[in-house]
């Protein structure tokens, strides 16, 4: 026990070496302002199409480790759906989004799974405790719905199934498909940034963006998928 003890400190102080290294690499290099301006992301965009459509495997690998590293470090999701948008289109990109979450969930939750497991039981079980008769009955189509319903901050809904002891074929299927219609829209959304941008060479007005069909439709869209996931929150997890 105390050697499992010092191994959950070991990887502790470890995961947050890595977290703000992670951190610090990518600060020292840009600021925030230069970041966040439009004038570097509108010159460094079609150095980034250019490279992926040059080096489409390449990217797509390049993006996968990324994910798995960002979701691993920092658990956002919105972040890496908006960058696949931006760089892969609608389409390809929710795929491509869908299964680089679902491989970063996977691998924090086989993680949290193995090494902290009993954590996870103390500090979750009372609060979704009510959620096991359901996950008995049919693991993958609960998953299903507890991903699509959301709620719950990522980094935390990866690791909620540890407490149902979902298989991990079954929680990568499930992550997977519970995801796409959020990432769908969120990917759109990014994808209709890069149209923008393209569009245009000044940074577009609010109301120009909000007049947009690439933006207004995923923002009509996140309010659909709000609607359906609240019905589908009382109508599955009303207890």
């Amino acid at each position: 026990m105390e050697k499992s003890k010092k191994i959950k400190i070991y990887i502790g102080v470890f995961y947050s070496i890595l977290l703000f290294s992670f951190l610090f690499i990518i600060f020292s290099k840009f600021s925030i302002e230069e970041v966040t301006s439009y004038e570097f992301i509108q010159v460094n965009k079609d150095k980034l199409i250019e490279f992926k459509e040059t080096n489409l495997i390449i990217t797509i690998v390049i993006f996968l480790i990324f994910t798995i590293f960002w979701v691993f470090l920092l658990g956002f999701a919105s972040p890496i759906a908006l960058l696949g948008g931006f760089i892969f289109g609608k389409w390809s990109g929710t795929l491509i989004v869908g299964l680089s979450l679902s491989l970063g969930a996977t691998f924090i939750y086989t993680f949290g799974n193995y090494f902290f497991k009993d954590f996870i039981k103390k500090k979750f079980t009372e609060r979704f405790k009510k959620l096991e008769s359901n996950f008995k009955k049919n693991e993958i189509i609960y998953l299903i719905i507890f991903r699509l319903i959301g709620g719950i901050p990522f980094q935390i809904a990866n690791l909620i199934p540890a407490l149902f002891n979902v298989g991990t074929k079954n929680y990568f299927l499930g992550t997977f498909i519970g995801l796409l219609p959020a990432l769908f829209i969120m990917v759109s959304l990014g994808g209709g940034i890069e149209s923008i941008i393209t569009q245009n060479e000044a940074s577009p007005s609010l109301i120009d963006l909000l007049s947009s069909p690439e933006i207004y439709i995923p923002i009509l869209g996140f309010v659909f998928l709000l609607i359906v996931t609240i019905f589908f929150r009382h109508r599955f997890f009303k207890n």
